[in-house]
């Protein structure tokens, strides 16, 4: 049988360690269907039912294990599905490749069916973006492709025709010039260790030196350098505030975190930015500039890998290019210890009475179920080196302050895009790539809908993952956010009739169970956690627990009321809710 050009792209995704491809079949990659046919010893293809989880998938994997994600789709529509996925690699600075199909060649230009210009659609997901025309680019473009996902940290896509897949690997059409051919060993992708030029560290450590009260923010640009991060706050007395992202960078009990930042973090992280002179930032190019010091009023070292990134959200001080990791090894010893502990003591008197204030939340007495509570039972439960793939909304918030790092734990999300739907697909990828890994999907009713047929996709390749839903039958973010704009909620609550997704799990053969007590909750995660499949529990859950933010503003507070003055149709439920969070945390106080 003869090599076709699919086969070569598949066979040299391989050599580069690519042992998984995420997608869906369809007419326009019935070639590269091939390829992975005559590959299978040494590339698997995962089916799954939408695009979008695939490029989801791909999106996780790379994440999680570092290594390059790949996802497929078919030209036109599969091509088009795809993109929210790649955007979330994108904003996320994930390493993934996406290969897609396209019409005949000879039929380029004429409107022809599902005749789609993916590498125009993708010109602005994209640091790599070809259209394969020759069988001879292959396998040359897909060392470039990877190289340039690697080196970038984002998305690459390579185009290939329907008739260049099926066409003999070694046909020349045009026969101009010889083509690039790769060497045929093993290819690798050897990241440098940046460091910054001495003369920088230098003027890093001496601003850091000469702050009073300075704190340190930290994104998931700092993982694996969580060791040096809390060596760094010890020396200087500097309190660690993390983004969401960076959730794992440090454990949520080390004595110098002060937890998150923004409208899912802290009070004493909101506390402590106002009340500093110099701010560290360390692998984090975190977005919302309301919840960072005001541009001028302190000093700022930033530590960041991509220069174009460096000084974006606050006026920069000391840009350091460069790891954080190698970055910390230079700087952290020209920096002086700090002997006045009272900056760093004071913030963490206040971390323990925030953290009291929420475990006084984590309340197993009330019905309906506090979303609290449900996170507080995952964190209890949980293996120690579990890995949370959390979706956006409501969850987010109670993921944020009620599920703990510590140990081996691992946090994934959609950082920067906050698209909904990604915590079912993330939390198969990273199953499948760590298989003997508690996995568990944490999704509200919205998000899980999205793309809830990716739990069959579990279940056919028996993934063990635990998928628990935050079920407050609406879409809980946007409903608050309506009031905090000062508007009655509307169009955000779902109604009759409930969906029971627990039916569908049993209906994809795994296990399902559904919760509306609070009382019957504990044992059915325990039941979901130690069944050897895929598992789901349905918990029903309080749809008027607001997710505040760490510190209410005035503003804030003003159209919150304005929203129950505009006839907000569920206020009498909010206000009880509110009355018993409250009390809760009055009784914490005593």
């Amino acid at each position: 049988m003869e090599t076709i050009t699919s086969e070569v792209l598949i066979s040299r995704l391989a050599d580069w360690g690519v042992d998984t491809v995420f997608g869906i079949p369809g007419d326009g990659i019935n070639g590269i269907m091939e390829g992975l046919r005559r590959n299978a010893d040494r590339v698997r293809f995962v089916l799954t039912h939408h695009e979008e989880a695939a490029a989801f998938m791909a999106t996780a994997h790379a994440k999680a294990t570092g290594r390059i994600g790949v996802c497929l789709a078919t030209s036109g529509p599969g091509g088009i599905h795809l993109a929210n996925g790649l955007y979330d690699a994108k904003l996320d600075h994930a390493p993934v490749l996406a290969i897609t199909g396209m019409q005949e060649t000879s039929v380029l230009g004429t409107g022809y069916q599902q005749e789609v210009d993916l590498t125009r659609l993708y010109e602005d997901v994209s640091v790599y973006n070809q259209l394969i025309v020759n069988p001879q680019q292959l396998p040359a473009l897909v060392d470039v492709a990877i190289r340039h996902a690697y080196a970038r940290r984002g998305v690459a896509h390579l185009c290939v025709p329907n008739d260049i897949q099926v066409a003999p690997a070694d046909a020349d059409p045009y026969q101009h010039v010889s083509p690039a051919k790769p060497p045929a060993t093993a290819p690798v992708y050897l990241p440098s260790s940046v460091r910054p030029r001495d003369e920088d560290v230098a003027r890093a450590a001496e601003v850091i030196n000469g702050s009073a009260k300075a704190a340190i923010l930290v994104g998931v640009g700092a993982r694996g350098a969580g060791a040096l991060v809390e060596r760094m706050a010890d020396t200087i007395a500097a309190p660690v505030v993390k983004t969401l992202s960076g959730k794992m960078v440090i454990p949520d009990d080390s004595p110098y975190t002060t937890g998150g930042i923004g409208l899912l973090g802290t009070a004493p992280s909101e506390e402590l930015i106002d009340d500093i002179d110099t701010l560290v930032m360390l692998g984090t190019n975190f977005p919302y500039t309301k919840h960072l010091p005001q541009a001028g009023k302190v000093k700022v070292v930033q530590v960041e890998i991509e220069e174009t990134r460096a000084g974006i959200r606050l006026p920069t001080d000391v840009p350091l290019i460069g790891d954080v990791e190698a970055t910390l090894h230079a700087l952290i010893p020209r920096l002086t210890r700090r002997t006045d502990r009272s900056h760093l003591q004071r913030y963490q008197a206040q971390m323990r009475d925030w953290n009291e204030k929420m475990h006084a939340l984590e309340n197993g007495e009330r019905d309906p179920i506090a979303p609290q509570y449900l996170a507080s039972c995952l964190d209890e439960l949980a293996n120690e080196d579990a890995v949370l793939c959390c979706d956006s909304g409501t969850i987010a918030t109670w993921a944020a302050r009620h599920w703990r790092i510590r140990g081996g734990r691992e946090f994934y999300l959609s950082g920067n895009l906050a698209t909904m739907a990604p915590g079912l697909p993330y939390s198969i990828a990273i199953q499948h790539a760590f298989p003997d890994r508690q996995v568990i999907a944490y999704q509200g009713d919205g998000g899980f809908a999205m793309l809830m047929a990716e739990f069959n996709t579990a279940c056919r390749y028996d993934l063990p993952i635990k998928v628990v839903i935050n079920n407050n039958n609406a879409l809980g973010q946007i409903l608050w956010e309506q009031m905090v704009l000062g508007y009655p909620e509307h169009g955000v609550r779902f109604g009759d009739p409930k969906p029971d997704f627990s039916a569908w799990a049993h209906a994809c053969g795994g296990f399902g169970a559904r919760v509306e007590k609070a009382g019957d909750l504990r044992a059915a995660l325990v039941e979901a956690f130690t069944h050897r499949g895929p598992a789901l529990v349905d918990v029903t859950v309080d749809p008027n627990e607001p997710p505040m933010p760490g510190k209410v503003s005035y503003e804030q507070a003003k159209k919150f009321a304005q929203a129950f003055l505009h006839g907000q149709p569920h206020k009498a439920s909010i206000a009880t809710t509110l009355f018993k969070d409250k009390i809760q945390q009055l009784k914490a106080d005593r």
